[in-house]
Protein backbone atom coordinates (compact mmCIF):
# COMPACT_ATOMS: atom_id res chain seq x y z
CA UNK A 1 0.00 0.00 0.00
CA UNK A 2 1.84 3.14 -1.32
CA UNK A 3 2.72 5.67 2.02
CA UNK A 4 0.51 8.81 2.28
CA UNK A 5 1.98 11.84 3.68
CA UNK A 6 0.56 13.18 6.91
CA UNK A 7 -0.21 16.49 5.46
CA UNK A 8 -2.81 14.55 3.17
CA UNK A 9 -6.31 15.16 4.23
CA UNK A 10 -6.96 11.36 3.68
CA UNK A 11 -6.05 8.01 4.10
CA UNK A 12 -6.72 4.25 2.47
CA UNK A 13 -8.91 2.27 4.91
CA UNK A 14 -11.26 -1.03 4.45
CA UNK A 15 -14.36 -0.27 3.21
CA UNK A 16 -17.53 -2.84 2.69
CA UNK A 17 -16.20 -2.98 -0.84
CA UNK A 18 -12.51 -3.48 -0.62
CA UNK A 19 -10.41 -0.85 0.14
CA UNK A 20 -11.34 3.02 -0.35
CA UNK A 21 -10.37 6.43 0.39
CA UNK A 22 -11.59 8.26 3.66
CA UNK A 23 -11.09 11.50 4.97
CA UNK A 24 -9.04 12.17 7.99
CA UNK A 25 -9.52 16.30 7.93
CA UNK A 26 -12.47 18.18 6.90
CA UNK A 27 -12.83 18.57 3.25
CA UNK A 28 -14.46 21.85 2.46
CA UNK A 29 -16.97 21.69 -0.67
CA UNK A 30 -14.88 22.44 -4.07
CA UNK A 31 -11.32 21.48 -2.60
CA UNK A 32 -9.45 20.09 -4.96
CA UNK A 33 -8.53 16.76 -3.03
CA UNK A 34 -6.16 14.11 -5.08
CA UNK A 35 -5.18 14.12 -8.85
CA UNK A 36 -5.75 10.96 -10.63
CA UNK A 37 -2.97 10.10 -13.46
CA UNK A 38 -1.23 7.34 -14.70
CA UNK A 39 0.71 6.76 -18.03
CA UNK A 40 -1.46 8.75 -21.21
CA UNK A 41 -2.19 6.11 -23.41
CA UNK A 42 -3.31 7.04 -27.43
CA UNK A 43 -6.40 5.44 -28.38
CA UNK A 44 -5.22 5.81 -32.39
CA UNK A 45 -2.50 3.77 -31.77
CA UNK A 46 -3.70 0.09 -32.43
CA UNK A 47 -1.56 -1.60 -29.02
CA UNK A 48 -3.05 0.26 -26.89
CA UNK A 49 -6.48 -1.64 -27.37
CA UNK A 50 -5.70 -4.57 -25.94
CA UNK A 51 -5.20 -2.46 -22.43
CA UNK A 52 -8.02 -3.36 -20.66
CA UNK A 53 -8.49 -2.91 -16.70
CA UNK A 54 -11.16 -1.09 -14.40
CA UNK A 55 -8.20 2.13 -13.17
CA UNK A 56 -8.69 3.34 -17.70
CA UNK A 57 -10.51 7.10 -17.45
CA UNK A 58 -10.88 8.37 -20.86
CA UNK A 59 -9.95 12.34 -21.50
CA UNK A 60 -11.36 12.13 -25.02
CA UNK A 61 -11.73 10.31 -28.10
CA UNK A 62 -7.91 10.29 -27.96
CA UNK A 63 -6.64 9.97 -24.68
CA UNK A 64 -7.20 8.22 -21.83
CA UNK A 65 -5.17 7.95 -18.67
CA UNK A 66 -4.34 4.45 -17.40
CA UNK A 67 -4.15 4.91 -13.72
CA UNK A 68 -3.69 0.95 -12.38
CA UNK A 69 0.03 2.49 -11.43
CA UNK A 70 0.44 2.03 -7.88
CA UNK A 71 1.25 5.54 -6.66
CA UNK A 72 -1.91 6.69 -8.32
CA UNK A 73 -4.10 7.19 -4.85
CA UNK A 74 -7.10 8.15 -6.69
CA UNK A 75 -7.68 4.47 -7.47
CA UNK A 76 -8.75 3.69 -4.35
CA UNK A 77 -11.39 5.98 -4.33
CA UNK A 78 -15.19 3.65 -4.84
CA UNK A 79 -17.89 4.76 -6.74
CA UNK A 80 -21.11 6.08 -5.55
CA UNK A 81 -24.95 7.11 -6.92
CA UNK A 82 -24.91 10.25 -4.70
CA UNK A 83 -21.28 10.95 -3.93
CA UNK A 84 -19.58 13.45 -1.95
CA UNK A 85 -17.03 13.89 -4.76
CA UNK A 86 -17.06 14.62 -7.99
CA UNK A 87 -13.96 14.33 -11.24
CA UNK A 88 -12.78 17.36 -12.85
CA UNK A 89 -11.63 16.47 -16.44
CA UNK A 90 -9.53 18.91 -18.21
CA UNK A 91 -8.29 17.12 -21.48
CA UNK A 92 -6.62 19.80 -23.01
CA UNK A 93 -3.99 19.51 -20.11
CA UNK A 94 -4.73 15.52 -20.14
CA UNK A 95 -5.66 16.10 -16.38
CA UNK A 96 -8.48 14.65 -13.73
CA UNK A 97 -8.51 15.80 -10.20
CA UNK A 98 -11.04 15.24 -7.87
CA UNK A 99 -13.29 17.34 -6.31
CA UNK A 100 -15.36 17.73 -2.97
CA UNK A 101 -18.97 18.35 -4.11
CA UNK A 102 -20.46 18.34 -0.65
CA UNK A 103 -18.52 19.12 2.89
CA UNK A 104 -16.86 15.88 3.99
CA UNK A 105 -16.01 15.03 7.80
CA UNK A 106 -13.18 12.99 8.94
CA UNK A 107 -13.95 9.53 8.71
CA UNK A 108 -16.29 9.77 5.70
CA UNK A 109 -15.71 7.74 2.76
CA UNK A 110 -14.31 9.66 -0.54
CA UNK A 111 -16.35 8.91 -3.15
CA UNK A 112 -17.64 9.75 -6.77
CA UNK A 113 -19.77 8.71 -9.57
CA UNK A 114 -17.81 6.30 -12.26
CA UNK A 115 -20.16 7.40 -14.92
CA UNK A 116 -22.58 5.60 -17.20
CA UNK A 117 -20.50 2.98 -19.25
CA UNK A 118 -18.17 1.92 -16.06
CA UNK A 119 -21.56 1.17 -14.12
CA UNK A 120 -23.40 -0.65 -17.23
CA UNK A 121 -20.39 -2.99 -17.48
CA UNK A 122 -18.70 -3.50 -14.43
CA UNK A 123 -21.11 -2.69 -11.41
CA UNK A 124 -24.21 -3.20 -12.29
CA UNK A 125 -23.95 -6.89 -13.30
CA UNK A 126 -22.75 -7.61 -9.96
CA UNK A 127 -25.31 -4.78 -8.18
CA UNK A 128 -24.12 -1.61 -6.90
CA UNK A 129 -22.77 -1.51 -3.53
CA UNK A 130 -22.83 2.09 -2.79
CA UNK A 131 -25.22 3.59 0.49
CA UNK A 132 -27.73 4.69 -1.68
CA UNK A 133 -27.83 1.22 -3.98
CA UNK A 134 -27.84 -0.78 -0.23
CA UNK A 135 -31.13 1.71 0.88
CA UNK A 136 -32.95 1.05 -1.99
CA UNK A 137 -32.48 -2.69 -2.16
CA UNK A 138 -33.26 -2.95 1.79
CA UNK A 139 -36.63 -0.51 1.18
CA UNK A 140 -37.54 -2.90 -1.74
CA UNK A 141 -36.77 -6.38 0.92
CA UNK A 142 -38.95 -4.23 3.77
CA UNK A 143 -41.76 -4.14 1.01
CA UNK A 144 -41.82 -7.13 -0.50
CA UNK A 145 -41.80 -8.62 3.30
CA UNK A 146 -44.51 -6.53 4.25
CA UNK A 147 -46.80 -7.37 1.17
CA UNK A 148 -46.21 -10.76 1.35
CA UNK A 149 -47.42 -10.72 5.03
CA UNK A 150 -50.17 -8.66 3.71
CA UNK A 151 -51.39 -11.30 1.04
CA UNK A 152 -50.93 -14.28 4.30
CA UNK A 153 -53.18 -12.15 6.42
CA UNK A 154 -55.61 -11.72 3.65
CA UNK A 155 -55.66 -15.58 2.72
CA UNK A 156 -55.72 -16.34 6.64
CA UNK A 157 -58.83 -13.92 6.92
CA UNK A 158 -60.40 -15.83 3.75
CA UNK A 159 -59.77 -19.11 5.14
CA UNK A 160 -61.29 -17.71 8.37
CA UNK A 161 -64.38 -16.33 6.74
CA UNK A 162 -65.53 -19.57 5.09
CA UNK A 163 -64.71 -21.27 8.27
CA UNK A 164 -66.68 -19.29 9.65
CA UNK A 165 -69.47 -19.29 7.19
CA UNK A 166 -69.92 -23.40 7.38
CA UNK A 167 -69.91 -23.07 11.25
CA UNK A 168 -72.96 -21.05 10.68
CA UNK A 169 -74.61 -23.28 7.92
CA UNK A 170 -74.06 -26.09 10.31
CA UNK A 171 -75.51 -24.78 13.91
CA UNK A 172 -78.15 -23.37 11.42
CA UNK A 173 -78.64 -27.14 10.67
CA UNK A 174 -79.11 -28.48 13.76
CA UNK A 175 -81.54 -25.75 14.78
CA UNK A 176 -83.67 -26.24 11.84
CA UNK A 177 -83.90 -29.85 12.80
CA UNK A 178 -84.52 -29.47 15.99
CA UNK A 179 -87.22 -27.29 15.83
CA UNK A 180 -89.00 -29.59 13.18
CA UNK A 181 -88.40 -31.96 15.86
CA UNK A 182 -90.44 -30.42 18.36
CA UNK A 183 -93.12 -29.06 16.37
CA UNK A 184 -93.97 -32.63 14.72
CA UNK A 185 -97.45 -34.10 16.53
CA UNK A 186 -97.53 -37.36 18.23
CA UNK A 187 -99.20 -40.18 16.81
CA UNK A 188 -102.93 -41.00 17.82
CA UNK A 189 -103.32 -43.96 19.55
CA UNK A 190 -105.49 -46.77 17.12
CA UNK A 191 -108.59 -47.54 19.33
CA UNK A 192 -108.54 -51.73 19.25
CA UNK A 193 -110.24 -53.78 16.85
CA UNK A 194 -113.04 -55.61 18.40
CA UNK A 195 -112.68 -59.80 18.29
CA UNK A 196 -114.62 -61.71 16.51
CA UNK A 197 -117.58 -62.16 18.45
CA UNK A 198 -117.06 -59.23 20.36
CA UNK A 199 -118.97 -55.85 20.45
CA UNK A 200 -117.73 -52.62 19.82
CA UNK A 201 -118.57 -51.61 23.13
CA UNK A 202 -116.87 -54.24 24.74
CA UNK A 203 -113.96 -53.68 22.55
CA UNK A 204 -113.54 -50.40 23.91
CA UNK A 205 -113.92 -50.85 27.46
CA UNK A 206 -111.26 -53.58 27.19
CA UNK A 207 -108.76 -51.16 25.25
CA UNK A 208 -109.48 -48.26 28.04
CA UNK A 209 -108.66 -50.59 30.80
CA UNK A 210 -105.66 -51.58 28.90
CA UNK A 211 -104.51 -47.79 28.85
CA UNK A 212 -105.65 -47.57 32.59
Amino acid sequence: MPAIPASKPYRIGRSKTGLGLFATKPIKKGAKIIRYFGPLLDCNKKKQDAIENKYLFQLNKRWTIDGSVRKNIARYINHACKPNAESDVNPRKKKIVIRAIKNIEPGEEINYDYGTDYFKEYLKPIGCKCDACEKKRTKKAAEARAEKKAEKLKQQAKEQKKADKLKARAANGKASKAKSAKAKPAKAKTAAKPAKGQSKAKAASKAKRADG
